[in-house]
């Protein structure tokens, strides 16, 4: 807890009267700080040469030591751009713009957290009509999983028995427009998941979700019931992991139970409280809390890229200035991979690359967002860089 001056909090949300909104509110104001909810579509965004803005119902926004984005799959466009918006400002946004649209798209996680080791169902994604059929002997055959892309809350999740009714149920999908992905069914984790909430570097709860009668999805709002778990390192390590990888500090990490260990399904930027409190009595939201208040309190071991993992990797942005030994050579030519270190995006001119190819050739004031060995990342930066107070990012050598 602070002891030398009160945090101000905001907390981006539509459904102040939520549990998870309502809990996190009461936890911060326990703990001494000011804390408000924020309708996450009453902000306005200015734009002007060196100095951004941010209005609230049309009012000069007052400034604020963190953000708590609790973004709906429906706003997701306006609400990273506010978030965005808070991260110009430097202000510390609990889980950054780039993480939530990392984890939003449930294809474009599932590339980033494969590419890195990490277990998943095996997928597959195809468009046209010729191979759906293909896709779907790759997974294994009938039973497969379909899943809609913008789908929440196990809504868009369906289970296809055999081949003749998954395929009618893609081209059904596909015939409006649907992007889906057609995933294999894993027998021994029928009808159960995992659920862990990772917070900073380590997973602070985490309960077994279990359907219920002749339903095979186990959510919560599908009417599934809970239980206590206790997680064995091998799903500790790759909850916290696959939230790093998505960039996200504060996450839901949903595995199955898989023979051969964890497989995720899907790392949510904004997880529920209510079952995982309830069913592990846990404080989840104060140890939220806690965490933020650590970081605004200790800024010099945050910004973006936080050095400070107990495991030895995290997640980090790195910047490339003029004179680097990195500009005018390629990803592959860096050295970065060897070093153990991963980009996972390249950011440039207000763009943003992700998952860049190798052949990319770096340029002076590149940033790299990257996951990687936190000692090794923390070696590339020099020495006069490491000792400023409220650095924006760390510069390479």
């Amino acid at each position: 807890m602070l002891q030398e001056r009160s945090m101000k909090l905001a907390i981006l949300s539509r459904s102040p009267r939520a549990y998870s909104t309502a809990r996190l509110k009461e936890a911060a104001a326990k703990r001494g700080y000011e804390v408000k909810v924020l309708d996450t579509l009453k902000f306005a965004i200015d734009l002007e040469r060196g100095a951004p803005h941010l209005y609230y119902h049309s009012r000069n926004l007052s400034p604020y030591d963190a953000v708590l984005p609790r973004i709906g799959a429906s706003i997701t466009y306006f609400g990273t751009a506010v978030v965005r918006q808070f991260e110009q400002m430097d202000v510390f946004c609990a889980n950054s713009s780039l993480g939530i649209v990392n984890s939003r798209d449930k294809l474009r996680s599932l590339q980033m957290l494969s590419r890195h080791h990490i277990g998943i169902p095996q997928t597959t994604f195809a468009r046209q009509k010729a191979d759906v059929l293909p896709a779907i002997d790759r997974v294994g055959g009938a039973p497969v999983i379909i899943k809609l892309l913008e789908g929440t809350q196990g809504v868009g999740v369906i289970l296809a028995e055999n081949v003749k009714v998954a395929e009618a149920i893609i081209e059904t999908l596909q015939s409006t427009r649907q992007n889906v992905l057609i995933q294999k069914f894993v027998a021994e984790s029928k009808g159960r998941d995992i659920r862990a909430i990772v917070v900073g570097d380590r997973v602070v709860a985490a309960m077994r979700r279990v359907a219920q009668g002749q339903e095979f999805r186990s959510n919560l709002h599908r009417g599934g019931r809970t239980e206590i778990v206790e997680l064995g390192d091998d799903y500790l390590q790759t909850a916290v992991r696959a939230a790093q990888i998505m960039g996200l500090r504060i996450a839901g990490v949903d595995m199955l139970e898989g023979k051969d260990g964890p497989l995720v399904m899907e790392v949510n930027s904004s997880p529920g409280l209510e079952g995982i409190e309830t069913a592990t009595q846990l404080d989840v939201a104060g140890a939220i809390i806690d965490y933020i208040a650590a970081q605004v309190k200790f800024p010099e071991l945050d910004i973006r890229q936080r050095l400070t993992v107990s495991r030895g990797y995290d997640v980090a942005e790195l910047l490339i200035p003029e004179g680097s030994e990195f500009v005018g050579k390629t990803i592959a030519d860096s050295g970065l991979n060897e070093r153990d270190i991963n980009v996972l995006s390249l950011h440039r001119g207000g763009k943003v690359v992700p998952n860049p190819k190798p052949h990319r050739q770096l340029e002076a004031g590149d940033r790299l967002l990257c996951f990687g060995k936190v000692s090794t990342m923390r070696d590339l930066v020099p020495e006069k860089s490491r000792k400023r107070r409220k650095p924006k990012v760390r510069s390479l050598k």
